[in-house]
């Protein structure tokens, strides 16, 4: 990225396809993941290949519909299958298993201005190309000319003018302006040149912007059709408060939302049927019960190689499936492609490959950038001063790790799949060191004793616990978000008999999700377990697994409080992370690539040295499930925090083959 963006000339990324843009902006040693096909289908296409899908040119002879032609814009965004140009017809059938947004625009709501490669090795086109000028202040965006929602109308700069101007300024809608648009703490100016041609302007560089734009936070930019939403905005409805009051809300701004404005990534969206999209399908039966339908948006704007609009599939069906075993039951009998991840676990496995050939589906991998599958965070700003001052003891932490019996952890909860292994970028990514990955992670419980005599704790009560100086048991309590992970509970189990054996004790204590949250934030809890995340190219775009920034720090919120606003709030830390902060303000600003990942670099050294957290495992390899009338799903599909899995690798070119 950096300097590499810039060489690409608009004719470049507007005639690109998605294959060359990718070719362009690969990151230096982060093509981690191929798209190749592993295996060839020997059935035929279920349906028929021409330039638009039959129901849509029925629609065109009868009146109901533009011409293609008239539909496409001037140059649609050519997509390269993963294996082979599809045909149209058929259904796409997955579940999730709660009434849940994000799930769904993890499957087909991804459609941001810039998006993320299929293997995660950069950003490309999208809707707009792009220029950055020399020092990532001004980043200008050409949209694709006669491109239209769903509805048929005109998407134009207006739409992005919109969406900036009247939804993420708004206080009312945003009270906080949102940090990724406001390098430094300044917000970016919008700059509409003409209708298919806007600037975004910083006060300093912004060396991510385009990152950002590719990652959930980005979409709302895509997402905002003001010839819509403006009925429900205060601004332009001066009749507003009757719309509230009919719909029976306390505020408009609850109306505005409850329309979609939120964006693909929010549920409001999926339960709304009027909304206009740009994505592959539009919703014909909203995600209000038991399932969504959604159906090909006949204005979609991209096309396979041979000028074949795309979508493939007909239609999309998302079930809700709240119980796991029928789940497990139904993926097992073949009715589901790339079904939720929760019953995706190393132990169901087993179970799903015994299936295959009754359920006519395969197994695919996935590859994560998820780093840790089970993270003890202590809280090192913890309120009361004697137990912080014991936390932020490195040899009490140290002598912790080294209790921890990783192999028989990994063989008795993760089916022997990972390994011992520290919060560290993973070992595919460039930014892996092998000393900051496996520290500390030798079981040695002699070597955990003499750390924990060093960190003061030389004296124990008649039961054989450790005291501290105050003379009160070295006890503290880890909290389990529950429905999160199935194997917390067990590793927590384990890690509480490790730690009883050198005279600490733990209490486990599984939290239910927004007290877990709450107390996170209000830095009420001793100590919490969770995954680490953000291994691969990811790791320097959300580094919070490395040093205390802010957003979800499980380990140090009071120093993350005081990075996220400037010091208006919570502590300032001690000279090591503060030192991290300062290197990843620069890197913000660097438009040097190189010169960023020497600073990277640094601020990892610097996370390997302090040893904030106390890693158990390395999250294996994942899996996914494909129907193997399912065709075009590469195979492995990369996912992670920042990247909407499987989205990117392109579900308006899945087809079916019988």
């Amino acid at each position: 990225m950096g300097d590499r963006r810039r060489h690409l000339t608009r004719r470049d990324l507007l005639l690109s396809t998605g294959g060359a843009a990718l070719a362009a902006t690969s990151l230096v040693g982060c093509d981690l993941l191929s798209t190749d096909p592993t295996s060839r289908s020997k059935g035929k296409p279920s349906g028929v290949k021409g330039k638009e899908a039959p129901s849509l040119a029925a629609q065109v002879k009868a009146g109901r519909l533009p011409a293609v032609k008239d539909r496409l814009p001037a140059r649609p965004l050519v997509l390269r299958p993963a294996h082979e140009t599809g045909s149209y017809g058929g259904t796409w059938k997955t579940f999730i298993q709660g009434i849940d947004g994000s799930s769904v625009y993890e499957n087909i709501g991804y459609d941001p201005l810039v998006r993320w490669a299929p293997d995660f090795s950069g950003v490309i086109p999208n809707i707009v190309s792009w220029e950055v000028d020399a020092d990532g202040r001004d980043y200008v965006f050409h949209l694709r000319r006669g491109m239209r929602w769903s509805d048929g109308r005109p998407f134009t700069a207006d739409d992005i003018a919109f969406a900036f101007e009247d939804v993420l300024s708004n206080e009312e809608l945003f009270p906080v302006f949102p940090e990724w648009l406001a390098p430094g703490g300044k917000p970016a100016r919008f700059t509409k040149v003409d209708d298919i041609t806007c600037r975004f302007s910083f006060a300093e560089p912004h060396a991510f912007f385009l990152e950002r734009l590719a990652s959930p936070e980005g979409n709302i930019l895509a997402a905002s059709p003001k010839h819509y939403l403006k009925t429900f905005h205060k601004k332009y409805n001066p009749d507003l408060d009757k719309l509230v009051r009919q719909a029976k809300l306390t505020d408009w701004n609850q109306l505005y939302f409850g329309k979609g404005g939120d964006g693909t990534s929010g549920l409001a969206i999926w339960q709304n049927p009027d909304l206009p999209v740009l994505l592959p399908w539009v919703v014909a039966t909203p995600l209000t019960k038991d399932r969504l339908v959604a159906k090909r948006n006949p204005y979609y704007w991209k096309t396979d190689p041979d000028g074949s609009q795309l979508p493939y599939l007909d239609e999309v069906v998302v079930e809700v499936v709240t119980s796991p075993e029928t789940a497990v039951l139904k993926v097992s009998n073949g009715e589901y492609t790339l079904p939720s991840t929760d019953i995706l676990t190393p132990s169901n496995k087993p179970v799903f490959a015994r299936s295959t050939d009754k359920g006519d589906y395969r197994l695919i991998n996935q590859m994560t950038s998820d780093i840790n599958n089970g993270v003890v965070c202590l809280n090192l700003t913890h309120k009361d001063p004697v137990t912080r001052k014991l936390f932020q003891n490195k040899d009490f932490r140290i002598g912790l790790s080294y209790a921890i019996n990783r192999a028989e952890l990994i063989k008795a909860v993760h089916q022997r799949q990972g390994k011992p292994y520290q919060s560290a970028p993973r070992p595919e990514s460039d930014f892996y060191d092998e000393k900051m990955a496996t520290q500390y992670t030798k079981y040695d419980v002699a070597e955990a004793n003499r750390r924990l005599d060093s960190a003061g704790l030389t004296r124990r009560d008649s039961a054989g616990w450790r005291l501290r100086p105050d003379g009160r048991r070295v006890a503290f309590t880890v909290e389990l978000p529950t429905g999160f992970d199935p194997t917390y509970p067990a590793t927590a189990e384990l890690v509480q008999n490790y730690w009883k054996a050198v005279g600490v004790q733990l209490r486990v204590q599984a939290q239910g999700g927004p007290l877990f949250w709450k107390r996170l934030f209000a830095n009420e809890h001793d100590a919490v377990l969770y995954s680490a995340e953000n291994g691969l190219c990811d790791a320097i775009l959300d580094p919070g697994w490395f040093f205390p920034i802010g957003g979800r720090c499980y380990y140090a919120r009071q120093w993350a409080d005081w990075y996220a606003t400037g010091g208006r709030s919570g502590e300032k830390p001690p000279a090591a992370p503060h030192r991290q902060m300062e290197l990843y303000d620069t890197i913000k600003v660097t438009m040097d690539e190189k010169k960023r990942r020497r600073l990277f670099a640094e601020v990892l050294r610097i996370s390997a040295e302090e040893f904030y957290t106390i890693g158990t495992v390395l999250i294996a390899g994942r899996y996914s499930i494909v129907q193997n009338k399912i065709r075009n799903v590469p195979d492995p599909i990369p996912e992670g925090s920042l990247y909407p899995d499987p989205a990117p690798a392109g579900p308006e070119q899945f087809y079916l083959r019988t």
